[in-house]
């Protein structure tokens, strides 16, 4: 008979290799075995490295962005501003929602300030099932408007940056596009439980408004270096290292423990994913066939719309380094490719990390969302604004 605790002991063991330790291991066996040469190695790093310092260093920024307040406090000024108009703090909800994926990404608008509207939504008396699936659809949606708005947009932005285009001069119209489907759809199917009124509750106190009013100007500062082309690592980690030190200095306590400021085990994820992808996707191969050539319109629609497809199908990241050879560093390829993996993945809970992250922090506040419901959004939404920005990016063209 074995002792006693003997099963627990081998279930601890089993339990000790944590999932994420796999990709590190496929990275370094890729490596390895020399499916990765030296110099695709070196010139993947040189592209890769700047996007993850990038990525550490605004999710920085965005924990003490939440612990000073910043998106609680613009949540209570959208609630103030409605007047007790639920359909116009919708629309505020909507603006909130886009400027937070714009400066601070995607999967930051899922994890931070979801939960945010949540309450808000709860607050005001409001259903607030319509309130994050908008945070939702515009998280993805509203992904394409800066180069710090998606893991891809980055990727893409240094091989834009090689062929001479600028980032913004080629995305503002599917941008756009993008948006204004994402808001009109919604405003339509929820119209009826926008309807009527509330009455505006106390706002969260705020802890620190001295630190609120710093974090403001860093992050408008922020904002403003991104738009104006300047390396967005180089701003991100200037503006963590001034809100760290502003935070310590006002002796407030981190929202989150030090350790996990980073996301070191989401960096090494990626990084490995990087490494295994590029390595697997060789020079194009099935990629180039599914995704055709050319830059015409139906080949543009047809490109946005194999990486909408297979960012449903395995993820958007792993879709977008996948399909890049097939672009040939042509921008409106390119384009059409961050299209396709930017605003097509809501069609399965999977298709992008931010409607992972999304469902974790609604099941985290007790809001239930089957995933019948997220398949019926994207299924309403994605052909639309698929469409509707690759339509823009030829018309722009």
């Amino acid at each position: 008979m074995p002792e006693a605790g003997s099963d627990h002991g081998s279930d601890a063991r089993r339990r000790s290799y944590p999932w994420w330790i796999l990709a590190p291991v496929a990275a370094v066996v890729t490596l390895a075995a020399g499916w990765l040469s030296p110099d695709r190695a070196l010139a993947l790093a040189e592209r890769t490295g700047p996007v993850l310092l990038f990525v550490a260093a605004l999710t920085v920024v965005s924990e003490l962005c939440a612990g000073a307040g910043l998106f609680s406090a613009a949540a209570a000024v959208a609630s103030n501003v409605a007047r007790g108009r639920r359909w116009v703090l919708w629309v505020l909800v909507t603006l909130l929602a886009i400027v937070c994926t714009a400066l601070f990404s995607l999967d930051t608008t899922a994890v931070l300030l979801t939960p945010v509207v949540i309450a808000l939504a709860r607050r005001t008396g409001t259903s607030p099932l319509p309130f994050a699936l908008a945070v939702l659809a515009l998280a993805n949606t509203a992904s394409l408007v800066l180069p710090v708005s998606n893991l891809t947009n980055l990727l893409a932005d240094h091989e834009l940056r090689r062929a001479g285009a600028s980032y913004l001069g080629l995305m503002w119209a599917p941008a756009l596009a993008a948006i204004l489907v994402t808001i009109l759809v919604l405003a339509v199917r929820d119209r009826a439980a926008l309807r009527g009124s509330y009455v505006p509750g106390p706002a969260p106190e705020v802890p620190d408004r001295a630190l609120l009013r710093l974090v403001g100007v860093v992050v408008a500062l922020m904002g403003v270096a991104f738009v104006a082309g300047a390396p967005p690592a180089t701003a991100g980690v200037l503006a963590a290292i001034v809100l760290l030190a502003a935070t310590l200095a006002r002796r407030r306590t981190l929202p989150v423990l030090v350790a996990d400021l980073v996301p070191w085990r989401t960096l090494i994820v990626v990084g490995s994913l990087f490494v295994v992808v590029t390595a697997a996707v060789g020079t194009g191969g099935i990629a180039s066939a599914a995704a055709g050539t050319g830059s015409g319109p139906l080949d543009l629609l047809r490109l946005a719309a194999v990486g909408a497809l297979t960012s449903n199908a395995v993820n958007n990241l792993p879709a977008f380094l996948a399909l890049d050879p097939a672009t040939a560093g042509d921008p409106l390829r390119v384009a059409a490719l961050l299209v396709g993996t930017g605003v097509g993945p809501l069609l399965t809970p999977w298709g992008s990390l931010a409607t992972v992250l999304w469902w974790q922090r609604c099941r985290q506040v007790f809001l239930h969302v089957p995933a019948s419901t997220i398949v019926r959004q994207g299924l309403l939404l994605a052909p639309l604004a698929v469409l509707a920005a690759t339509g823009a990016l030829i018309l722009a063209s």
